[in-house]
């Protein structure tokens, strides 16, 4: 076999392991998500819901969110998404919280969104700027509902569990940290931005190393097969 034989399989085997990795790490995030995955107790913050569509043969159709009654947020506003129809609904407290405006007996519970449609192979954010955040709580926990064209209701709702596998079908998760543990000289928007953009570097430089972990694995493969008939024909 010629070493152009070989170089050519080498090729096919590292494009495979990209392939290989790429898939894992899109079957691994494609679930409905609160981005950032993190803010400050006691700020006001904006979250964006992603939400993906993983059928192939159905568009998805309508999102709930259902927001923390146990923590209820005394402001939530949602913006527009074009195309789609939002409403946003409030419930009665079982306790009045203490508001800049005074005792508060209701608040939203539920955001929905329809009338619009998300394909297969795309996604959509909606963005909902809630807060103040409570400080008395790690994270938020956003149960949603995700609805396709074909009737099927897909729900995350299950909680993590700290040093357990991520559930199948886990609800988007709003961890809070302790007022200024975050990073000193950022402001208040660019500390989110900040912790995304780690955090896509960490997932890109991950993706790379596992390319580059396969590719070395079929180097050393061809290299040592290319030794041993080196050393059969001496």
């Amino acid at each position: 076999m010629s070493f152009s034989t070989h170089a050519r399989r080498l090729g096919a085997l590292t494009s495979l392991a990209a392939m290989s990795v790429a898939a894992l790490a899109t079957a691994a995030s494609a679930h409905v998500t609160a981005n950032p995955e993190s803010a400050e107790q006691g700020s006001y913050a904006k979250v964006s819901f992603r939400v993906p569509n993983e059928r192939d043969n159905a568009a998805t159709t309508k999102v709930v969110v259902h927001l923390p009654a146990d923590h209820p947020l005394a402001s939530v506003s949602v913006r527009p998404a074009p195309g789609w129809t939002v409403k946003a609904e409030k419930s009665t407290l079982p306790k009045p919280i203490q508001s800049h405006g005074g005792e508060l007996t209701e608040a939203v519970t539920t955001i929905t969104w329809s009338g619009g449609e998300i394909e297969a192979g795309q996604f959509q954010e909606f963005d909902v700027s809630m807060g103040p955040l409570p400080t008395d709580t790690g994270q938020l926990m956003f149960k949603a509902d995700q609805t396709y064209s074909n009737g099927e209701v897909v729900k995350w709702e299950e909680a993590p569990a700290e040093g357990a596998a991520e559930p199948e079908h886990p609800a988007p998760t709003l961890k809070l940290t302790p007022k200024g543990a975050a990073a000193v000289g950022l402001t208040a928007e660019q500390k989110p931005a900040a912790k995304a953009a780690a955090s896509s570097d960490d997932g890109t430089a991950r993706l790379l190393g596992g390319i580059g972990i396969a590719a070395g694995v079929a180097g050393l493969g061809l290299g040592g097969h290319v030794l041993s008939r080196a050393r059969s024909r001496a």
